[in-house]
């Protein structure tokens, strides 16, 4: 059975037109139209054309969002030895090694972001089911699996997320709050693009780009026109 509307989002949807807007005249919509009672995220949708059950078609990388993505991110660290104590004292949230795996096996899952050193990589893959799904396995790829525990750990806090297209080769991201200014999530969204555009699959023939649409937690989807996202330049807005 379909969900019904909310009337508060029927409303809204009215302000939205179904055309491409220009990026900063979306974003000041997204604005407008975030209107719940709790601080929204800013979220884009992409598509892409790119079908990722071909490996060269794959896209999963990470971006550093230059103003940041307004949360708290809470950072876990699997590692041995001196490392443990390194990512203690670069602020991780929660550090161990066997003992934190077993807990996670129990369902423990109280992190957004989860750093392997690489020599625990072999137990790790054992959380791999459970992981997977929620996009927090770590990777090589997107700067999860490293022996700079400390430099990971600041810059996910900072702002650096990981994220990939789905089996659909639809790209979804936060991209700040809604709360911050209109120019700062537009900062944030350019660094997105090209972080996209930089990692483009091997394998991704003809239009890379399909659509682009960004809304609030609980707002109305908008269109973004790709050309004038692409035509942007950070140095522009900053």
């Amino acid at each position: 059975m379909a969900r019904k509307e909310s009337r508060r989002l029927q409303e809204l949807r009215k302000k939205v037109e179904e055309r491409p807007y220009e990026p900063l005249e979306a974003i000041n919509l997204l604005k407008e139209t975030a209107t719940a009672k709790f601080p929204e995220s800013a979220e884009a949708h992409i598509r892409l054309g790119i079908d990722p059950k071909y490996t060269d078609q794959q896209l999963r990388t990470t971006v550093s969002l230059p103003k940041g993505t307004g949360q708290v991110v809470r950072v876990a660290v699997l590692a041995k030895g001196e490392k443990v104590t390194e990512a203690q004292a670069a602020g991780a949230d929660i550090v161990g090694s066997e003992d934190l795996i077993n807990d996670i096996q129990k369902g423990m899952l109280d992190f957004d972001c989860l750093i392997a050193t690489p020599d625990m990589m072999p137990q790790v893959a054992k959380l791999g089911r459970l992981l997977g799904p929620k996009g927090l396995m770590p990777s090589p790829k997107g700067g999860t699996v490293t022996t700079d525990v400390t430099q990971a750990i600041a810059e996910f806090k900072a702002g650096k997320l990981e994220f990939r297209a789905d089996r659909t080769g639809i790209v979804h991201v936060m991209f700040g709050k809604t709360a911050f200014a209109a120019e700062d999530l537009l900062v944030n969204l350019s660094a997105l693009q090209e972080c996209i555009d930089r990692n483009r699959p091997s394998g991704a023939k003809g239009r890379y780009w399909r659509s682009v649409f960004i809304t609030a937690t609980m707002g109305p989807a908008i269109e973004v026109d790709i050309t004038a996202l692409r035509e942007l330049k950070i140095a522009d807005v900053v």
